[in-house]
Order: C-alpha cells, then structure tokens, then sequence
C-alpha cells in the first residue's frame, strides 16, 4: 500500500462502491462508511476529506461501544485499566479501533471488506482479529463483521457501529424517528447508566417522534424483532420515503443521537446497533467471551424505500 495514499486523508484511503442507483464511500481509517446515497439521494451525511472522523461517523466500534467508567473493569480477578480516550468524562470510549487504518482485504464493484487486528495492549490483554464487509444492495447496503479470538484465553468483546443519518432535500427536523425499544438507560452526568426505566414521555419512540421535538443521547434495550429476526428503526420524511436500520441477531441495543454539531448539517441524527449497552465490561450485559479460536459473525443493513 503506498504510503502516499494513507497520508493524503487523515481518514486513510478511501474506498468507492458502486451497484446500480446505490453508491457508497468507505474510509480506511476506522473502517468508517461514510456517505450513502441511493436513487441520487443523500442519506448519509458527507464531511470534507481533509478532515479526521467527526463524531465518530461510521466508525465500528470494537471490542465495546460506548463508555466504560474511568476505563476500569473487572476481568475475573484481575483489574484492569484502559486509556482513559474521552477526556472529557474520564471513560474509555467508542473501542480501540476508531483509529485504526484497516488493511483492505478484498474489493469490488459492489462489496469491500476490511481487516484489523486488536492487539493486547494496556487494559486489554487479548489478540481478536476483526473484519467488516460493506456490500451493496438495490435498496442500500449489507454489512457483516466477524470477530475470532486469536488468544489462549477467552476473551470479553461487544461490537457497535456509529452511522449518522440525514434525507437530501429533506429539513432533518421534520423526520420521524421510530425506534421499537421497550425499556432506555438513565445516565448521569458522564453519560455512564445509572439505571433503566420503561421508555415514557421524551424517551418513546415507538409510535414515532418528530426529530426536532427531541434531543437525544440514549441508550434502548429490549428491542421488538420483527418475524424475520430483524430489528428495524426508521426515519421517515412527510413525504414517506423512509430510511431504515435493520439490525440482525446479536444486536440487542441501540443508541439514538442528535447533534447539531455534524459538519456542513443544521442537525443530523445517529442510529447506532450495538451488541451491549455502556459499561457492559463492567456490567456483563450484552458482553460476550469467545473461546479460544471461537468466531462472532453480525449483520445490520440500512434501506431506503
């Protein structure tokens, strides 16, 4: 891989896949999707190339999404320390391959996959090697991860992913959010849980909420699954066409989130699947331990329709 092409984005090199009507752009770094379009639409918002990963857009997060209180868990009789990676709340965030620059395994037209290792370090003393495929379908796109423990030792993982959402030609305060979760987290100042309440006024999103009538940076649980094992939360436009996450066996969470902070969006909306909630190495929620040699594989898609 020449070097040049890894220099010349703070996100690394950056993948172009095409199918029909449907177009995607991967980053390297990360192995961030970030930009989805499909019949011409824009439902993935774009930042400028020359810039790292706002916000964490796209990124797969891994081996644990969210936050871990002041990097500290408990790994059976041993305590162990993370690096403390978001300052300002004093928790080890978002994994330990936001920052990572993949090696692209395979490429086509249509489908990428990418490949990284993590590798023990301080606070996590395993080797899980890791992989996502990005496919195109008519519709949107198709993503899969595995994850194999490559040491002697089982090993604790969770997996997230962090995609953002807006609708081209659409005001993003007018979208419908509907999100099929019976239960949210409570959290306090630091945005770590502190407790979990059935879903009420401000937090129900079941029958759909109108974006700009919430601010959100929630956690859900005890998601509704359709027949087909598919857990599907949507943004709809007033006109009705309707951008949809489906998240497929695993992923048992999710975490909704609007910023006004996106670059180049008055306001932007992440739908994020992941397979544990916050704290889970504390917590064990949602926490998985793959035998020695034992491998995860995840699904999740979007659609627009």
């Amino acid at each position: 891989m020449p070097l040049d092409d890894v220099i010349d984005s703070p996100t690394g090199i950056q993948l172009h896949l095409r199918r029909g009507e449907v177009t995607a752009q991967v980053a390297q770094v990360g192995a961030s999707l970030r930009h989805l379009t499909v019949g011409g639409v824009e439902i993935m918002p774009p930042y400028p190339v020359d810039q790292p990963t706002p916000s964490c857009s796209g990124v797969v997060l891994a081996p644990w999404p969210n936050r871990i209180r002041d990097g500290v868990w408990q790994d059976g009789d041993v305590t162990r320390a993370l690096a403390i990676t978001e300052p300002k709340f004093g928790n080890a965030s978002h994994g330990l391959l936001r920052y990572t620059a993949y090696e692209i395994a395979e490429q086509s037209d249509e489908a990428v996959t990418l490949r990284a290792a993590i590798v023990p370090q301080t606070g996590y003393p395993y080797l899980v090697a890791t992989s996502v495929t990005y496919a195109l379908t008519d519709a949107g796109i198709d993503v899969t991860h595995t994850l194999t423990n490559r040491s002697a030792d089982p090993a604790p993982v969770a997996l997230g992913t962090h995609p953002y959402f807006v609708m081209a030609g659409v005001d993003a305060r007018e979208l419908v959010l509907r999100l099929p979760a019976e239960t949210y987290f409570e959290t306090d100042d630091r945005m770590l849980p502190i407790g979990e309440s059935p879903v009420a006024s401000g937090t129900d999103l079941r029958e759909g909420c109108r974006i700009g009538d919430v601010q959100l940076d929630t956690g859900y649980a005890n998601l509704h699954r359709d027949a087909d094992g598919f857990v599907r939360t949507t943004l709809t436009a007033p006109d009705g066409r309707t951008i949809t996450l489906q998240q497929g066996e695993g992923f048992d969470y999710v975490q909704a989130f609007t910023t006004t902070k996106y670059p180049g969006q008055p306001l932007a909306v992440a739908i994020e699947p992941m397979t544990a909630p916050a704290e889970a190495f504390n917590s064990g929620r949602g926490l998985r331990r793959l035998a020695a040699g034992e491998s995860w594989t995840l699904h999740w898609g979007i659609r627009f329709s």
